[in-house]
């Protein structure tokens, strides 16, 4: 699996998922800018020495990461009043799920572009604005492994 995050603001969940990544051998694509530095130490201590053990790529902008995507590559934009819950989606092996910052979510003319394949994940609190970004992942990311069957598993 892919997991793409789109303009991450907050190093420690950046470097949450990082280890989440690195613990599921998932490939991380961090698309900037970026709200910090590579060389946070937050950023670090939430990844902790799981960093080394990650695949992980950096790209400039969106533009650079699309042009570098190979050409059946599948992307799920996982963002509220997404039309399908994250549940009813069918992934594949190499999909990519793609997240938006912290504050902002995912561009509109991205959603827009995609909209067969955006997704929610789905709360019960209509006051409650929004899941940490590191949750997120770990809820779709690990959906996605179960329907591969974990077949990393160790």
């Amino acid at each position: 699996m892919h997991v793409v995050l789109v303009e991450p603001e907050i190093p420690p969940n950046t470097g949450n998922v990082a280890r989440l990544c690195a613990a599921t051998q998932s490939v991380l694509h961090l698309i900037e800018p970026f709200g910090f530095k590579l060389d946070d130490a937050q950023l670090k201590r939430a990844g902790m020495d799981y960093w080394r053990q990650v695949e992980w790529h950096r790209w400039k902008n969106w533009t650079a990461f699309a042009e570098e995507l190979p050409e059946n590559a599948r992307l799920w934009l996982i963002e509220s009043h997404g039309a399908r819950n994250y549940s009813e989606a069918q992934f594949a092996a190499n999909d990519y799920l793609v997240f938006g910052r912290e504050t902002a979510g995912l561009p509109a003319q991205l959603l827009e572009q995609h909209r067969k394949r955006w997704l929610r994940i789905p709360m019960f609190n209509a006051e409650s604005r929004s899941l940490n970004l590191s949750n997120c992942v770990a809820l779709v990311l690990f959906e996605a492994l179960r329907q591969q069957g974990f077949q990393n598993e160790k």
